[in-house]
């Protein structure tokens, strides 16, 4: 077992579970974006990233500025536990909403290495976009790869829990 996935508590509702990879991939690769928690000195600080996945690496890549709280709290803990969510709406009239998550673990670093920030980008642009050629293009040049901050987590652990249907209604 992982360390610090020693005390994983199981599923209660396993027919919820979502135990097939390529779902739980395929949700990380849709949604447009990702709310990570993190932690320092005891206290939990969450936000919510656009992102890019990379099914081949098990990778979730996201840019953000070079300094604030969130690069603070990450160069002292960067562990982050994740969460992307399909909102597949209310259920009016039966109490009950349908949805799909995956939730994750994982550690971040900062990509230094331009050919691997240019891979990441087009990850992002192509998850992101309706024209990514377009944006890739224009948004990917020399100068945009020195000054971007780009940050990957890699993934340790992942599961995936959906309600499809309605199972209870008041």
């Amino acid at each position: 077992m992982e360390k610090g996935l020693e005390n994983m508590r199981e599923m209660r509702r396993k027919e919820k579970a979502i135990t097939d990879l390529k779902e739980m991939e395929k949700i990380l690769q849709q949604t447009k974006y990702i709310t990570i928690a993190m932690c320092c000195n005891n206290e939990p600080y969450l936000i919510i990233l656009s992102h890019g996945y990379d099914p081949e690496k098990n990778i979730i890549y996201f840019h953000c500025a070079s300094e604030g709280k969130k690069i603070d709290i990450l160069k002292e803990n960067n562990i982050v536990w994740g969460q992307a969510l399909t909102d597949k709406g209310y259920v009016e009239g039966k109490c009950n909403h349908l949805w799909a998550t995956v939730m994750f673990r994982g550690t971040v670093s900062f990509i230094v290495d331009a050919a691997e920030k240019r891979h990441a980008l087009e990850v992002m642009i192509t998850q992101l976009e309706q024209n990514p050629e377009r944006v890739m293009k224009k948004q990917i040049t020399e100068k945009s790869l020195k000054r971007v901050n780009i940050g990957r987590i890699d993934i340790d652990y992942m599961s995936g829990k959906k309600a499809d249907k309605v199972t209870v209604s008041l």
